[in-house]
């Protein structure tokens, strides 16, 4: 078993859970990654009840370092994805 689920695989996954073609399955994953990406966009709150929750926070401008070089660098303020794992969800994973 790979360590990295592909979204090819979760196509056919979510296929098979649902008796739902694989062409129907790709569909809805992609209305749903759009669904959240148009909802962070907008800098909405989104949580599926059992998951998590997906937000966005505002990192400010900063002075940083190159790894490679050690020079310092200014990196811009930005706003980054966050995500928060229900309970349920972290029960899951600690079986």
């Amino acid at each position: 078993m790979s360590t990295t689920l592909k979204k090819s695989e979760l196509i056919a996954q979510v296929a098979e859970k649902t008796n739902a073609t694989k062409a129907d399955a790709e569909r809805s994953i992609n209305a749903i990654i759009e669904a959240l990406e148009d909802a962070l966009v907008k800098k909405q709150t989104v949580t599926f009840v059992g998951f998590g929750t997906f937000t966005t926070a505002e990192r400010k401008a900063r002075t940083g370092r190159n790894p490679r070089t050690g020079e310092t660098m200014n990196l811009p303020a930005s706003t980054t994805p966050k995500f928060r794992p229900s309970p349920k969800l972290k029960e899951a994973i600690n079986k």
